[in-house]
């Protein structure tokens, strides 16, 4: 079992909502709501929902583009939460993100090889000779050519755009690249490229990856582990072959039933989700899904389900939690016999 990289206990991020004439806190929106994971070396955790449910907001946090309102986040057992601007800095170099507009994220008045070469000035790496070297052989390992760093972003077609994405977040040899809905932005057949890409390279470069995406199909291919998250919440995760094989909550089998099979033969149910996703700046009590359910019992009201863990399936619902009267579990977190711990359900 590979050593664990990344340790997330209990994150939230509430943006404040104000209003009135001196502009007083008058609400919350709870973008990620008690939110806990671990990622072990070498693998890929793909994070799964839909639009509004927090994937995105967890990244950022995860690399503290933004602050945490709760929660921590331990990577290679350094707290990330309460570190100065100097140690965070010093961090940042082994964690690094790939975001989800590839023209966005990449300065328009810059060309590739000063866009590529930013990090490592940044970080004091090497001298203009070698990072020159670098920025080449970055270049040739994205399947870009060197005579590409002449260029400027707008010479580029989307997927391109995204390789000198992927190479910027590669100069700095990070053990965490975070990549935010990657492909959502490229044509599907360009989508395959770069997923194999990212693969190759983790094989390469020995890369661990959090792959945030809304493609079901798409985390699949990618992922050795798929957390789902519904209104801020993750709500099941699990190996990548057992989610898809045998998905436990409500909202996980709704989702997976809308995924297109390629076989006009085979017929398969679909299961719809009525009504609207709640406001996360009003979430209902109890299970957050309970209002769109159909399987809604009367404790998913109001009582928030807490998680389950079997066989390494995680699960929070409470169809998997009765009968379970002691109310704790010992769930084994085997990485090298470094650590375990006991998760409360």
């Amino acid at each position: 079992m590979q050593e664990l990289l990344l340790e997330v206990n209990g994150l939230k991020k509430y943006f404040p909502i104000t209003g009135g004439l001196f502009g007083r806190k008058v609400g919350e929106v709870k973008a990620v709501d008690d939110v806990s994971f671990y990622v072990r070396k070498g693998e890929t955790l793909g994070i799964v929902g839909e639009s509004g449910c927090g994937k995105s907001t967890t990244g950022r946090l995860l690399m503290r583009l933004i602050e945490a309102s709760d929660g921590s986040i331990l990577f290679e057992d350094k707290e990330i939460t309460r570190m100065s601007p100097t140690e965070l800095r010093k961090v940042r170099r082994d964690i690094q993100m790939v975001f989800q507009d590839p023209y966005a994220s990449l300065n328009p008045r810059h060309s590739v090889e000063e866009i590529l070469e930013e990090p490592l000035i940044v970080h004091g790496i090497g001298s203009k000779d070698d990072r020159r070297k670098l920025v080449k052989e970055m270049l040739e390992v994205v399947g870009l050519s060197s005579f590409h760093a002449r260029r400027y972003p707008h010479q580029f077609s989307g997927g391109q755009r995204q390789r000198i994405g992927i190479a910027k977040a590669l100069m700095t040899k990070p053990k965490l690249i975070i990549a935010d809905e990657p492909v959502s932005a490229l044509d599907v057949s360009i989508q395959a490229q770069v997923l194999n890409l990212m693969k190759d390279i983790q094989k390469e470069f020995g890369l661990t990856y959090i792959f945030i995406a809304h493609d079901l199909g798409v985390v699949r291919h990618i992922s050795d582990r798929v957390g789902v998250m519904y209104l801020g919440r993750l709500i099941e995760l699990a190996g990548s072959e057992e989610l898809y094989e045998n998905p436990k909550h409500p909202y996980t089998k709704a989702l997976l039933s809308a995924v297109p099979v390629p076989d006009p033969d085979l017929k398969k149910e679909t299961i719809l989700i009525e009504g609207e996703l709640p406001s996360p700046a009003n979430p209902p009590s109890g299970c957050a899904f309970h209002t769109r359910c159909s399987v809604c019992m009367e404790i998913c009201t109001t009582v928030r389900p807490e998680g389950i863990a079997n066989d390494g399936h995680y699960v929070a619902c409470h169809l998997y939690s009765e009968g379970n009267a002691a109310g704790v579990i010992n769930t084994k977190l085997e990485n090298g016999g470094k650590k375990s711990y006991e998760q409360k359900i």
